[in-house]
């Protein structure tokens, strides 16, 4: 699965009763791609936010360890295969509601 493939399925994902505060997250990626979370709802945009409140700037094979949980977040913040700018808490949240095995195709 591609990091776009990944994050187009976010939304369909999130585990029932989760929220996320509103708010937009950009992923600078091959493809840059951003997720707006609003009124406890997941949607994906193709592209750059702009007044994005974390951007998280990852490789694509690394985004999608991230999510699958093969990569510890943490790990991979501090030995700098991700990059995180704004709100790191909210960056984690993300990774919090998401249903992983709703995640594989």
């Amino acid at each position: 699965m591609t990091a776009k493939d990944l994050l187009k399925r976010v939304p369909s994902a999130v585990r029932e009763g989760e929220t996320a505060p509103d708010a937009i997250v950009q992923y600078e990626l091959s493809e840059p791609m951003y997720h707006v979370l609003e009124g406890g709802t997941v949607r994906v945009v193709e592209g750059r936010a702009e007044r994005p409140n974390v951007t998280i700037t990852v490789s694509d094979d690394n985004l999608v360890k991230l999510f699958r949980g093969e990569m510890n977040p943490m790990t991979a913040f501090m030995t700098g295969k991700v990059k995180v700018k704004g709100d790191m808490m909210l960056a984690q949240k993300l990774l919090s509601i998401v249903d992983r095995d709703k995640l594989e195709p």
